[in-house]
This record gives structure tokens, C-alpha cells and sequence, in this order.
């Protein structure tokens, strides 16, 4: 594929937010089914309805001549692919290029196969979901996790070199008691920990509702025991930190139900189908897949203007509707 006529000029939405960071799913698997994440019988794609990492790569050299910056590989669980170290070197050869950052999320479960190769290829910072350090709490909360791998994948990153940061779905009734402990464990080693809302996305078997824990009730609660002041620091993300003080950690919240962080984005997110979404809370997208294959890159070029021209203001997240804010759940999505 040729160079896109666009390129050099940046993904800017009407808004003023110039997009500079993308979220890429490679797959919409995972080997967990997280209650507030996805149904516990789940359909997932035919791997034929999937971009190859060939077409993952042109995509993201698209992305990288219209101002991409970072891009974060999600999925799904990214690491469940067939093969999927090859797209990751594949990518990190594009990291001084025009790309600044490689990054991934993973459940962590197949981790530590693949620490040492990530951080060969260049990524040097993961985030792991870790939502609870009880065996029997984390089986029920994945409905099938084993614990044991993902702490040893945590310990097997930051041997190989990786920086984790720890992302904890905060959840009344079910973790909420292990939220401090979680912030210890990770100031004692090293670990920057980042609390996250529940999201309305998908329909799952549960009422979210029941589980829904603000973060600011959270924050309050930890600065009785932790003294946390506001950090300038920004990832490319959407969480906002506090330093820990007498620790070498952050404390991240993202807040889309009580702190609605929308103003400052700067991403979208790909399926692995080659959808591209322009918004985690709404159905605005444009589809990439059959114009790699058949358009060439004018055509791509065109679809991200159309995207990005109409990009939501916000999302338009409600723990209280009745139904969740859009049908896909989060693993479609991208992360």
C-alpha cells in the first residue's frame, strides 16, 4: 500500500482534539469472562473476519502519517492470538519512526511467555487487570481465572524490564474492601495502580448497578490512610493521577460516570475487524477492513476524516438506564 494522500496533515475533530493515540484491538477473545466485562457465553468472531497483522501494520503506518503518536494493543486478551509476537515486533519497528510508544493491556494470564519478548520488541510499559489478589474473589469475579499465573506474569514483566501499572475495576459487594490493600501491595512493589469505574457497555447476565462504586467515595476513603496529592502527570489515557507520598507509585482514577473526562480525548479505538470506533460510548464508526483490502489508502484516508469529523463531544454513560449504552461489550471495542 502506497502512502495515504493525507498524509503529514492530523486527525483533528471538530472539537480541536487532535487524535494522537490509538487503542487497536487484535482480537475479541479472551480467555476470562469477567462479570462486568462480557456474557459468560460468549460468540466470538471467525478468525477470517479478522485483519491479518499485515493489514494491522499498514493500518497502523496510516494512523502514524495522520499524527498518531502511541498506540496500545488491547483486545479481547491480545496475548490468547496465534502468533501474536510476530505483529508485535512487527510494530515495534515502527517505534522511532513516527511512533513514540508501543504499548498493551492484558488480563496477564499468558504474561509471563511473553514479557521478555515484549520488551525485545520495544514495549516497555503493560497495564495488567488485576481485580482482586483472592484466589476464590478473582475465580468468581473472572468465572474461571486462576490467580497464580497473573502474579506470576506481573513478577516475570517487571523482571524482563517492563513497567506495570495495575488497573482494578473498583466494585461495591465484591473488591471494594481490597482497594487499599491493592494500593499497598503495588507501593511495595513498584506498581503504579489505577481504579476504574464500571462502564454500561454490553449486555451482561448481572445488574451493574448493584456493583457501581463512585471513585471519589473511593479517593476519600483512601486518604485516610495514604496521602495522595494531585500529580501533572498524563499518560495518553483518560485517568487523572495522585502521588502517593513516601511511595515511588501513582494512584490513577478514571472516572467516565463521576468525573466525565471527554473533553481532553484524544483516541479511538480499532476492533480487530477493522471497525474504528470514535467513541467508547456510542455506535459512530467507519469500517476499514474491505477498503485495505480493496480501496487502497485514499479511501482509508477518507473513512478516518469521515470518523473523525464526527466524533461524539462525550459518551453519554448512565449506571441507572435500563439498557447499557451501546450492545458491544468492551472486548469488542477494544479495551
Amino acid at each position: 500500500m502506497q502512502p495515504a494522500a493525507h498524509a503529514g496533515r492530523d486527525l483533528v475533530d471538530r472539537f480541536g482534539r487532535q487524535i494522537s493515540y490509538v487503542r487497536l484491538s487484535v482480537t475479541d477473545r479472551c480467555d476470562l469472562r469477567c462479570r462486568y466485562c462480557m456474557a459468560e457465553k460468549m460468540q466470538f468472531l471467525p478468525r477470517r473476519d479478522l485483519l491479518s497483522f499485515e493489514e494491522i501494520a499498514t493500518l497502523a503506518d496510516l494512523f502514524i502519517a495522520r499524527g498518531v503518536r502511541r498506540i496500545r494493543l488491547t483486545g479481547g486478551e491480545p496475548l490468547v492470538r496465534r502468533d501474536v509476537g510476530r505483529l508485535v515486533r512487527m510494530l515495534g519497528e515502527r517505534i522511532g519512526r513516527g511512533l513514540e510508544e508501543l504499548t498493551l493491556t492484558t488480563n496477564g494470564t499468558q504474561l509471563a511467555r511473553f514479557a521478555a519478548l515484549l520488551h525485545e520488541a520495544g514495549v516497555r510499559r503493560v497495564n495488567v487487570s488485576l481485580d482482586s489478589r483472592d484466589p476464590e474473589r478473582f475465580r468468581y469475579i473472572t468465572r474461571r481465572g486462576d490467580l497464580a499465573p497473573v502474579l506470576h506474569g506481573i513478577e516475570a514483566a517487571a523482571v524482563a524490564g517492563l513497567a506495570v501499572k495495575i488497573n482494578m475495576v473498583a466494585l461495591r459487594g465484591l473488591n471494594e474492601d481490597e482497594i487499599a490493600p491493592m494500593l499497598g501491595w503495588c507501593a511495595e512493589r513498584g506498581h503504579d495502580l489505577t481504579l476504574i469505574e464500571t462502564m454500561p457497555l454490553g449486555e451482561v447476565e448481572e445488574d451493574r448497578t448493584c456493583h457501581y462504586l463512585p471513585l471519589d467515595r473511593v479517593r476519600r476513603r483512601l486518604e485516610e490512610r495514604f496521602e495522595l496529592v494531585p500529580s501533572l502527570r498524563r499518560t495518553g489515557g483518560p485517568a487523572r493521577y495522585w502521588e502517593v507520598v513516601g511511595t515511588r507509585i501513582r494512584l490513577g482514577l478514571i472516572t467516565p460516570l463521576t468525573g466525565n473526562f471527554c473533553a481532553g480525548c484524544n483516541r479511538i479505538r480499532v476492533a480487530a475487524t477493522g471497525t474504528v470506533y470514535g467513541c467508547l460510548g456510542h455506535d459512530q464508526k467507519v469500517e476499514l477492513r474491505d477498503l485495505l483490502r480493496n480501496g487502497g489508502p485514499g479511501a482509508v484516508d477518507a473513512a478516518l476524516d469521515r470518523l473523525v469529523a464526527g466524533k461524539p463531544e462525550g459518551h453519554d454513560f448512565r449506571i441507572e438506564a435500563a439498557r447499557p449504552a451501546v450492545e458491544r461489550h468492551m472486548s469488542v471495542t477494544g479495551g
